[in-house]
Order: C-alpha cells, then structure tokens, then sequence
C-alpha cells in the first residue's frame, strides 16, 4: 500500500500539471500523512541539508563551462578540426558530428548544451551538402547524450550525492562506456549511410589540418586537463569545475577573443537559471527520499525482487528495463533522484558494485533524453535545427538501437566497466 500511495500522489501531482520539484514535495508530504509523523520542519530541514552539499558546487561551474565554450569560441575550433581530419570520407560530416560529441561530452557534461551547439553548426553543413536532414538530426541527438557519460558528467554528480558514491570514480568508471557509445553511433551511422549520395569536403593538406589543431589547441586540452588532474589527486571533481570555467572563460575572452564583457552577463544568467531548476530538484528530491527511506518503500520492492537477487546480471536486467521504461516520461534529473533511493539498498543487497550500477544508471536515463514522449534533447534538436519533432524521432531510431545495444552489453559484461576502472585507480 506504501507503493501505492508513493506512486499515485507523484504521478498524481505530475498528471495536474505540476512541476517535478513541487510533486516531488507533495509525493513526502503524502507519505507523511500516510505515515502518521506529518512535521512541516522535516520538509524544510531536509530541502536545505540537500542543496548544502559541497560537492554540488561542481554543477554550476560545468554549466557555467558549457555556456562560454559554445560562446568563447572553444566548440566551433573543436569541430573545425574534427571537420579538417574527417570532412573528406564519405559520409564524414557524420563521423565529424560523433568525434565533436565526444569532446565536447569531456568539456561540460551538459546534453542539452552540447546538443544545441552542434546541431546550430552542422545540420546547415549537412543539409547542404544533401545528407538526409532528420537522419543527421537523430545522429546529433544520439551523440549529444555521450555527455551524462563521460566525464565531466552533471548526472555522475547528481548520482554520487544522492547514492553516496564516489564521484571521482563515477568519472573514471565513465570513459570506457562513453566511448563505446560513440563507436556504436559509428557503427550505426556506417550502415545507415553507405548508399546514400553526399557530398565531402575536399580532402585537407597536413599543414591544414595542423593549422586546425593548433587554432583548436587550448579547446582540446581541455579533457585532459579534467581527466588527468582528477585521474592523479590534482583536483576534486568540484575543484576541476571551477577550473573548466575559468579556463573556458580565459580562452574565450583572452586567447580566441570571441567571448566580449557585453556578453558575460547573458551567459551568467542562463548557467544560473539552469542551476537555480538543477538545486531545487536536489533539494526537493532529499525530502522524497528521506521519506522513501522511513516508509522501507526500498525493502517491500526488494522483496518484489527477491527472486532475482542471486542472480545479479538478471536483477540488473530487470532494473536497467525499468529505468528505461520511467526514462521515457520522465526527465533526466528527476529520474535519477526519484528512482537512485529506491533502487540503491537492493543495489548494495545483491552485492553489485555501486559505481558500476551507477554508470549504467546514468546511461540509461541519458538514453532517455532521446526516447520519446519527453525526449528534452529531441526537443533541443528539433528547435535549434528547425527540423519537425517527428522527424527527428523516426532519425533517431538506428542510434537509439545502437546505444541500448551497448547498454545490454555492459549488463552482460560488466568487466568493460570495472576492468577499465581497476586500471584508472591505478591497481
């Protein structure tokens, strides 16, 4: 019965219309009605311990990092280059969206963000050069998801306050999986291109593509800088933040010289607004899980499971579908702080390794922002690149095929996970 009134008064409060932060609230207050200690302070106290976590600091400043990137100068210099190396294969404009997905997945950790700027520079390259644009549109798409994966990842953070995991691990756990992802939209693009007529751009000379590297230099020594001092102790995860910022910041302004003062006050306020949603749903997500907890809501689905608890690769099957599932209505962030309480003491009952649950966790919801009815990256996709929502839908399929396909692989395998992570903590 707890189930019951848990579900109905969030999805209840959802179904009215209401934001996923204030039904979060009223699906705790439910439950604390239903629990018989109903105490306003609980609400309170509980939504400012949530945000008054350290290590959330680091979400601001990677959205902050976003926003002067694709401002300053740093996304276009790193897709000019990927576009010198691989603009003359056929098909190359496709393999050029991937690589510049992936860098940029290494730079904010924002999908939305990445997302929005590659659509706004290549679905007009592509389209003129006849690439099938709801094709191209999904292939972005598909890509700009790469970014909850690796590192720097907002959703490893948002996870690893939640579950209390180790970020910093979540981040190295993070690399293979991403890059995996990446090689099936590879795979994918292959198949669904090869006849297609379209043109490439003429092949560059090596002093050209040198010219590229060099203009897009500080842009791709960004993730090393990341990765490296979080892989070595240099830098906590919230600490790299603020460095990714500053860097991108200083590059833009000073180096590219693109990013102007006029300029600086636009991108604060758009990082701010999008922190200002992220915290609230924190926030209001710690209530809902505080009273998760006391209602034992995880003990009475664990028992639901308790066939499959001696069999980790098929509770990890049954978790992952019905993370996809919920990832279909519901947004990225609210699906990982409604569903991380519930799952992660049936997690730690069946003795499954917490960071490898939360890097397929993550991947999951992350394939949720291009399922639909939701989709928010479909959404991003549709607007900036002025292709029908539709479109895109039936463009994503292949690479929505592809990556689920990695998903499964990683539940069957998840040595592809812990055996990279064994190797990047150094034993």
């Amino acid at each position: 019965m707890t189930i019951a009134v848990f579900l109905s008064s969030l999805l209840g409060a959802m179904a009215l219309g209401m934001p996923i932060a204030f039904a979060l609230i009223v699906c705790a207050l439910a439950l604390m009605v239903w629990l018989g200690n109903f105490d306003s302070q609980i609400v309170a106290q509980n939504m400012i311990i949530g945000a008054d976590n350290f290590q959330l600091l680091a979400v601001p400043f990677f959205l902050l990092a976003g926003e002067l990137m694709n401002v300053g100068g740093l996304s276009k210099r790193i897709v000019n280059f990927a576009v010198a190396c691989l603009g003359h294969i056929h098909g190359g404009l496709g393999y050029v969206a991937i690589v510049a997905a992936i860098i940029l997945a290494a730079l904010s950790g924002s999908a939305a963000a990445d997302t929005a700027a590659l659509a706004a520079i290549l679905i007009p390259m592509m389209r003129n050069a006849g690439y099938d644009v709801s094709r191209s549109a999904g292939l972005i798409a598909a890509g700009g998801i790469i970014a909850p994966v690796i590192p720097p990842s907002i959703g490893f953070i948002i996870f690893g306050v939640a579950a209390n995991v180790s970020i910093s691990q979540l981040f190295l756990a993070g690399v293979v999986p991403g890059l995996m992802m990446g090689l099936s939209l590879v795979a994918a693009w292959a198949f669904v291109s090869r006849r297609d007529a379209l043109e490439t751009t003429p092949r560059t000379s090596m002093r050209e593509r040198g010219r590229a590297f060099v203009d897009g230099f500080f842009a791709l020594l960004m993730p090393a800088m990341i990765l490296g001092g979080i892989k070595w102790g240099i830098v906590t995860p919230t600490e790299a933040a603020v460095l990714a910022a500053v860097y991108a910041l200083v590059i833009g302004m000073f180096v590219y010289r693109e990013l102007k003062p006029s300029m600086l006050y636009g991108v604060f306020l758009t990082a701010a607004k999008t922190t200002a949603v992220v915290m609230f749903l924190v926030a209001a997500a710690l209530v809902s899980s505080w009273l998760i907890t006391q209602a034992n809501i995880p003990a009475e689905i664990g028992g639901i499971l308790e066939p499959l608890m001696g069999h980790k690769t098929l509770l990890m099957a049954a978790l992952m579908l019905l993370v996809l599932v919920v990832g279909t209505a519901l947004d990225f962030s609210p699906t990982v702080l409604i569903l991380t309480p519930v799952l992660m003491p049936i997690v730690k009952q069946a003795g499954i390794d917490p960071v490898y649950f939360g890097v397929l966790f993550i991947m999951n919801n992350a394939i949720g922002l291009i399922t639909p009815p939701v989709g928010i990256v479909l959404n991003v996709v549709s607007g900036v690149a002025r292709v029908p929502m539709g479109a895109v839908i039936r463009g994503v399929n292949p690479f929505l095929i592809a990556q689920t396909i990695v998903l499964f692989l990683l539940i069957l395998f998840p040595e592809f996970v812990t055996g990279p992570l064994a190797w990047l903590r150094g034993r």
